[in-house]
């Protein structure tokens, strides 16, 4: 019998996987498969989920949000492992796995990964570390860092408005040097994300994005007027396209470059991101993975 390695977050989203556990092995011992599980803890290192995987294994399972994928990717370049990932989106934020038409239903979404073959996706990478989705810098980049995670469990994507508010006072223009092929900016910004997925906390940004184009979308929002923020946001919120925005700067690149002096830190997926500088680059076809109808 083939072999799964079951990653598991207990503490994603409402810790809603805890009690989906049995139906997740009951339905991979219909296809054939057994199931190897892994409970994330503190106290022990996610190292060990990995050193016992050998040729009996055929994909690697990820229950979490898209901080937890990005944690199983990174470790799987770590250790040179040639498996395909599968999602089950259990996270408070499962940006990636929305993007690639997961289901929520943890049962659906089995069945679906079982049914489904191979596809090679696209993978960011900013410095040393793998991303999925989006990596950002600027202003309110590291809420999801600073809040709670009783507070995500309790309130769920409503817990990093929340805690975006707090930031409000904060407000400031930020100074950063952006260097690629196709766009050069020096100047004044909000805050800059870099998506390999199409959106962050749900809001529909990055909409040209494709899962394995080459390419990474580059969303820059210039410093302006407040109430030209607003604006902005509204659209954002709304989903409409922002190709005529004046603050914001839309393309696409295979790598970039940003230098910043200011003290400001960097996300990865919900995750404290590396210092600057900031070297980002898309890793066409760097992810096997599962679950993509065809």
């Amino acid at each position: 019998m083939s072999k799964v390695k079951f990653i598991y977050n207990p503490y994603s989203g409402e810790k809603a996987i805890i009690s989906q556990i049995d139906k997740v092995i009951r339905i991979h011992q219909k296809y054939g498969y057994e199931v190897v599980p892994y409970r994330i803890s503190l106290e022990y290192d996610l190292d060990d989920a990995f050193k016992s995987i050998d040729e009996s294994y055929k994909y690697i399972l990820v229950a979490g949000g898209d901080g937890t994928v990005d944690n199983v990717v990174n470790h799987l370049k770590k250790f040179s492992i040639d498996l395909p990932i599968a999602i089950l989106p259990t996270g408070t934020a499962n940006d990636f796995a929305k993007f690639i038409g997961m289901p929520t239903n943890v049962g659906e979404a089995c069945e679906q990964i079982l049914k489904s073959s191979v596809k090679k996706v696209d993978l960011g990478k900013i410095n040393d570390k793998y991303f999925i989705n989006v990596a950002s810098t600027g202003l309110f980049t590291d809420v999801s860092q600073k809040t709670d995670v009783n507070l995500k469990n309790t309130m769920g994507k409503l817990a990093y408005y929340v805690k975006g508010l707090e930031q409000l006072p904060n407000f400031r223009r930020l100074k950063i040097n952006v260097k690629s092929e196709e766009v050069n900016f020096d100047g004044d910004m909000y805050l800059m994300m870099v998506f390999n997925g199409q959106t962050a906390g749900n809001l529909h940004m990055a909409y040209k994005a494709e899962v394995d184009d080459g390419m990474l979308d580059v969303i820059i929002i210039k410093a302006c007027a407040i109430k030209d923020m607003i604006g902005l946001f509204i659209k954002m919120i709304r989903g409409d396209h922002l190709e005529d925005v004046n603050a914001l700067i839309y393309f696409k690149t295979n790598k970039l470059e940003i230098e910043s002096n200011e003290e400001i830190v960097t996300d990865i997926d919900g995750e404290r991101g590396p210092d600057f500088p900031l070297q980002i680059e898309c890793v066409k076809e760097g992810l096997d993975i599962l679950g993509i109808l065809d």
